[in-house]
């Protein structure tokens, strides 16, 4: 874990500036990389455009046109904690940085007594970067209320997980939540160059193959700061060498991670997406996983992941077992919430029970059958009395006439004619006798007769 900028245990050591760090050569490169001001940013357009909270945070010397708090809430390594140094570094504020997982109450409130007093004798504001709110109690929330309330501080929180979950509601009123996107590969290969050529960084000490760029891309799935921290460490180890040049051998070696062979834009992605749909599909539980933890490894998107496994919920198993649709969709929910790694938690018990589960595809290929039907122009004007009669001059039309309500007939279901009159008798949906659907096997001709009229 990164050190605080100002401890909060023992004796507090003075607070040292970002500037402080990006000097310090013994800084983690992550650190000495840290973007100066927001023009060094990279990503996050939507979150820096003209007028949003945080420009306004940098730039607004009138205190009436600054919002008061802003929640950061995104992936690792997608600028979070880089956000609040820029907004820090921006006019004469004192920046004190707590960590949820170390600061109690008390902590808190000091920092607040001090903001005020700062604010009070000197009229310097303070901006209070809490890392991890998320890991605050709700005791510990509240007591950031009255600061939050009266701006005696300019909050900035960051979390990686919903704060609509992870953060009380009165606190939330108070603040302007900012959601952070991953980074994209040009950005990402804008960060590894900098991080390269830069004096603060490499100072052009090393070279990277394109392969060793790819897979530390890869490795690092999206988080600027694993990608800088497994680019160092590969650096130390080419710094070794004569030739001082990082391959994929000397990154595997110095991150100790295999660098899988993957392009999320190329073959090997849809090769193993196709290979982890057919294992599901196949019922072979063993291999899905296996696919599942080399697209997981290799950084693919979890949100990709999530909705294929939502849509194999349908698609595979179907009415055979209802539930594998609500387990795949609870998994995508609880990616978006929980993000990686624990995201791989839900991902893999969704994709045990897909790949366990009876199968059945008849829903969805009785859809494609009806829509092949109306792609081919089947299906003339709907029945009279299924029509809408509740409009003025509709009964006139004979709208609605002879209905049948299915809840007066026997076992809530009326003999009546639904489709349109091309389309009387064609059956689109032939359920399984595979699992839950092999009731629905027996029931749905039961109804066909009964509906139908034949008996």
């Amino acid at each position: 874990m990164e050190e605080d900028l100002f401890s909060l245990s023992g004796d507090a050591p003075a607070p040292r500036t970002l500037s402080d760090r990006n000097r310090d050569h013994r800084a983690p490169l992550a650190v000495r990389m840290r973007p100066r001001s927001l023009e060094e940013i990279v990503g996050q357009r939507a979150a820096l455009e003209p007028g949003s909270p945080l420009r306004r945070l940098v730039a607004a010397d009138d205190s009436r046109t600054a919002p008061s708090s802003v929640i950061l809430w995104g992936p690792p390594g997608t600028g979070k904690t880089t956000l609040a140094y820029v907004v820090a570094q921006s006019g004469d504020r004192e920046f004190v940085e707590v960590s949820a997982v170390l600061a109690g109450v008390k902590d808190i409130r000091d920092v607040v007594d001090q903001a005020r007093s700062r604010l009070r004798t000197v009229g310097r504001e303070t901006v209070l970067f809490v890392d991890e709110v998320h890991r605050f109690s709700k005791s510990q929330q509240d007591a950031l209320l009255p600061s939050v309330e009266n701006r005696w501080v300019t909050l900035i929180a960051a979390t990686t997980e919903n704060p609509y979950f992870s953060v009380i509601s009165p606190l939330l009123s108070r603040s302007i939540v900012l959601t952070l996107e991953s980074l994209e590969r040009s950005d990402l290969d804008t960060l590894v160059d900098r991080a390269l050529a830069d004096e603060r960084g490499l100072g052009g000490a090393v070279t990277l193959t394109e392969e060793a760029r790819e897979a530390l891309l890869r490795l690092g799935g999206g988080d600027a700061r694993k990608i800088l921290t497994s680019l160092e460490a590969a650096a130390a180890a080419a710094l070794q060498t004569e030739a001082r040049e990082i391959d994929a051998a000397t990154l595997s070696q110095a991150v100790n991670r295999a660098a899988l062979r993957y392009d999320r834009a190329g073959d090997q992605h849809y090769d193993v997406t196709s290979a982890f749909i057919k294992s599901m599909r196949g019922s072979d539980v063993d291999a899905a996983l296996h696919y599942l933890a080399r697209m997981i490894e290799a950084g693919e998107d979890p949100r990709f992941i999530a909705r294929r496994v939502v849509i194999a919920a349908s698609e595979e198993v179907g009415m055979a077992d209802p539930t594998a649709l609500q387990v795949a969709v609870a998994a995508m929910q609880a990616v978006q919430m929980l993000g990686m790694p624990e995201g791989r938690i839900p991902l893999a018990q969704a994709v045990v029970h897909i790949a366990t589960a009876p199968k059945s595809n008849a829903a969805y290929t009785a859809l494609d059958a009806a829509i092949a039907d109306v792609r081919a122009g089947r299906g003339t004007t709907v029945p009279a009395g299924l029509r809408d009669a509740h409009y003025a001059g509709a009964k006139k039309l004979g709208h609605g006439e002879g209905y049948q309500y299915a809840h007066d007939a026997p076992h809530g279901v009326a003999t009546q004619q639904y489709p349109p009159d091309d389309l009387v008798g064609t059956d689109y949906y032939e359920p399984t006798s595979h699992g839950a659907e092999a009731d629905l096997a027996r029931r749905v001709p039961a109804l066909r007769r009964i509906i139908r009229g034949q008996g």
